[in-house]
Formats: C-alpha cells, structure tokens, sequence
C-alpha cells in the first residue's frame, strides 16, 4: 500500500515556480551567454538585452536550482548546465525546454478545457512552429539512439526483414534496427518536412542504400509493401481510437503473410491510474492536442484482434504490443 502525500510534498506538487524559471533562462538563453566565461548580471543583462535587477534574481534562483554557479558577483555555468543547456554543445536538450515553454498557455486552458469538455488548441505546436518541431525531433533522436538498439534486440527478428516504420520521425528506429539487424532494410514513412531530417540523420549514420523514405500523410497515402515488419511508435496518442482503428487495419492490408504489426507507445493500465507519468502526460496530449488521447493497452490488441491479427500479445507491458498477419 502506498503512504500518504505530506503536506510539504502536497505543496512542492503545486509549485510551478522553479520550472518557469529554467524555462525562461532557456528561452533568454541565458546558459548560452555564460558558456565559457562566467559574468557579471550587468554583463549578462548586456549581452541578453535585459533588465539587470530582475535577471539578477533570476540568476539567483538558478544558482538556488544548482544550474549556476556564483562567485562573489560573478555566474558561470554548473557542469550539467553546461554540458546540456548551452545552445551549440552536441548534447543541448533545450529545444525540449523551449517546447514545454511553448504549450505553457496551453496548460493554463486546463480548468477551462475539464468543465467545459472542450478543446483550446486547434493545432499540434509542431504544426504552427515547424522549425520547433524539427528540432524536438533531432533531440529525441539523439536520446534514442541509446534506447534504440536494445529495443530492436528484444523483438529477436531474422532474415531479410523488410521494415517499416510509419510516422518514423528523425529514423530513430530505423536506423537501430538496420544496425542491429545487418539483413533488414527499412522504408521511412512520414510527412515531407519531417523527411527532410530524416534524410539527414540516415545519411550521418552511412544508411542511404538500406533505409528509403516515403511521403505523405499515413491515414490517406498508400504505404507501399508488402513489409514483413510494420512499427508505429509513439504515433497513436495523437490520433482519435476510430482513426487509429482504421490505421491499424490499413497496416494490416500492407503486411505480408505472417508479418508481424508492433505497436510501442505510451499506454495506461487498465485502471487508468497508471504508470504515474503516462497518467500526466495523458492530461497533457488533453490539452495540447486536437483529438489526441492516451490509450489502454486493451484497446491497442482490441484494434489488431478487429484488423485480423492473430497471436496479439503484450509484449512489454503499458509499452509494447504485437500482433501477426495470419498465413492466408
């Protein structure tokens, strides 16, 4: 049985304060202005073209925050702020930031969103900021390529797969799975902007003669085949349960004879009170998205079982489904 919340995790629970402020140093780029040489506020306020007195409060709950450090009056980086929030380091996750600072409105819509039942966004902010959008994907690429690999070695594929991997994004997973698999080639499925960084990722990795791409929109184009491997990652929260009814049974229509439909995603358990992060990020796709939803497990195997799937499975569990086209 789990013990009760105190009263001082109750309020640290409500206080938004420390993450508006690393949001907005991000979005000053202040971390940036700091890289290599630390500074004055007044020098900081200069370079940023800020305010003094209210950066240098600023600064001071950052180094409060252990994300700067502070000599006398002068600020520098902490290691970690250095290493992942200064704008040209080849390991900057601050493209994330800034997009959790885009939808910060968003979430102040959330009472409004719960009584009236109602929607406030129109559009993904991927899609009203592209070049945001590009650049949260070249994030999470580079923090998938370490989950990747393991991923694709836990599936235990054989042969000369064809693979495709729809709404494939950066080709995160295409490229580790190519990797992992030295007989497999794999075709890219996503929108034509997107490709365009997809297009680099797999030329970085020296994977153009293995991984081709493919345009358009999933839920409209044909997706080319047959594949004996179709994977949808992290593409479904995005999407209604009858659209994703209806993609599921497309995909089914493009697998050959005993290929395999492998769904990863983030699903909630049968309760819906958990895994406690999903249970969050569920409130968030409600109010940044459209019609998007976080789905059960149950309802995943429930559109494969429709499609005609066969041997459908939980293969990691609130994670990862599969489902087999049957040999006729």
């Amino acid at each position: 049985m789990s013990r009760e919340l105190s009263l001082t995790e109750i309020f640290q629970l409500g206080y938004y304060w420390e993450t508006k402020i690393l949001l907005t140093a991000v979005r000053l780029d202040v971390f940036s202005v700091l890289d290599g040489k630390p500074k004055t506020a007044r020098d900081v306020a200069a370079r940023l073209g800020a305010h003094e007195s209210p950066l240098n409060l600023l600064l001071n709950a950052l180094v409060a925050m252990r994300l700067l450090s502070k000599e006398g009056e002068v600020y520098g980086n902490s290691s970690t702020a250095e290493k992942h929030l200064v704008r040209h380091s080849a390991h900057y996750i601050g493209h994330l930031l800034l997009l959790h600072d885009a939808e910060w409105n968003n979430w102040g819509k959330l009472e409004e969103t719960i009584r009236s039942g109602k929607r406030s966004v129109d559009r993904h902010v991927f899609e009203t900021d592209p070049e945001l959008g590009g650049n949260v994907l070249a994030v999470l690429h580079r923090i998938g390529q370490q989950s990747g690999p393991e991923f694709a070695k836990r599936l235990q594929l054989n042969g000369p797969i064809r693979l495709l991997d729809l709404g494939g994004g950066a080709g995160t997973n295409a490229i580790a799975f190519s990797q992992v698999y030295p007989e497999l080639t794999a075709t890219v499925f996503d929108l034509p902007a997107t490709l365009r960084l997809t297009e680099k990722t797999i030329k970085d990795a020296g994977l153009e003669s293995r991984i081709a791409l493919r345009a358009g929109d999933f839920n409209k184009d044909g997706l080319g085949g047959p594949y004996d491997v179709v994977l949808m990652s992290d593409i479904l929260h995005y999407q209604t349960f009858d659209t994703n009814q209806a993609l599921v049974k497309k995909v089914y229509d493009h697998l050959a004879p005993c290929g395999r439909l492998i769904i990863k995603d983030r699903f909630l358990d049968e309760a819906g009170t958990g895994p406690a992060w999903t249970t969050a990020f569920a409130v968030h796709i409600l109010v940044n998205t459209q019609q998007g939803s976080c789905y059960k497990t149950a309802e995943a195997m429930q559109w494969m079982t429709k499609a005609g799937f066969v041997s459908v499975s939980e293969l990691e569990r609130t994670a990862v489904v599969q489902g087999m086209r049957p040999t006729r």
